[in-house]
């Protein structure tokens, strides 16, 4: 590496590593503790963990067979349908909760008939918080299992095929295997995504306490108040920021030449 990019390397640690220090030098650490644990914040904590946890298991779901149709066929069609599967990676959270809201809602694309059908209500549940964090996580889970089917290759595959074993032994026994590392990191990243989504959760979900207000809208609705309120807002800064610290030490021991 030449030294003169040592230099660079290192503004550009500084500029994602001092916001975080900033933010501990701001912190009020004698009330931290009682920010952390008071009823609030308990609750907005509970409520991210299960969403969070529910919108990954379903990003599992029909992530998994999105990633293997990704990286098993080649064609302009799949190209397409790559670039739509990343799309909520470079579109503003916002437009994602506006699109959802458009589609689920009771006068949405498929939500007027759930209304008029069944009368079901997505938007300002809880379920909708759930919806709103698999939309905006999926992509990262897509991507790390379709970068790691496309590492594995499909030799073993193709052999245990020649021996007779059916296609759902082959992806049970074989592929699952071999990608683990990166299921398991796509996985982690996907709930710590989920963990902090905000935008299209608030638009598509609301800030009802104990339904829909998560730990990032628990923040921003305290952060708008004065005095002691802004400080239980930086004090759950602080928790959101030690639980992404974890989820990516995870990730890197989740590497595959770490498993090797």
């Amino acid at each position: 590496m030449p030294r003169w990019l040592y230099l660079p390397a290192l503004v550009g640690f500084a500029f994602l590593v001092l916001p975080a220090v900033s933010l501990m030098i701001r912190a009020d650490w004698p009330s931290v503790p009682r920010a952390i644990v008071s009823p609030a914040a308990v609750s907005a904590l509970w409520l991210s963990i299960e969403c969070g946890v529910a919108a990954t298991v379903l990003c599992l779901l029909v992530g998994v067979p999105l990633a293997l149709l990704l990286a098993r066929h080649e064609s302009g069609l799949v190209r397409v349908v790559r670039a739509f599967v990343t799309l909520p990676l470079v579109i503003p959270p916002l437009v994602g909760g506006i699109a959802l809201l458009y589609l689920l809602g009771r006068l949405g694309l498929i939500g007027q008939y759930l209304y008029l059908w069944f009368g079901i209500t997505i938007p300002f549940h809880t379920v909708a918080v759930v919806l709103a964090e698999a939309f905006v996580a999926m992509p990262f889970l897509v991507i790390s299992v379709e970068g790691a089917l496309r590492t594995a290759g499909t030799r073993y595959e193709v052999v245990a095929a020649t021996l007779g074993a059916r296609r759902w032994t082959v992806f049970r026994r074989i592929t699952v295997p071999l990608v683990l590392p990166g299921l398991a990191s796509g996985t982690v990243l996907c709930l710590a995504r989920a963990l902090g989504e905000f935008g299209a959760t608030a638009l598509f979900a609301g800030n009802s306490p104990g339904v829909t207000r998560t730990m990032p809208l628990a923040i921003y609705t305290l952060f708008n108040s004065t005095g002691e309120q802004q400080d239980a807002a930086i004090a759950l800064s602080l928790l959101l920021v030690v639980v992404a610290i974890v989820f990516l030490l995870l990730i890197r021991g989740w590497r595959p030449e770490r498993v090797a």
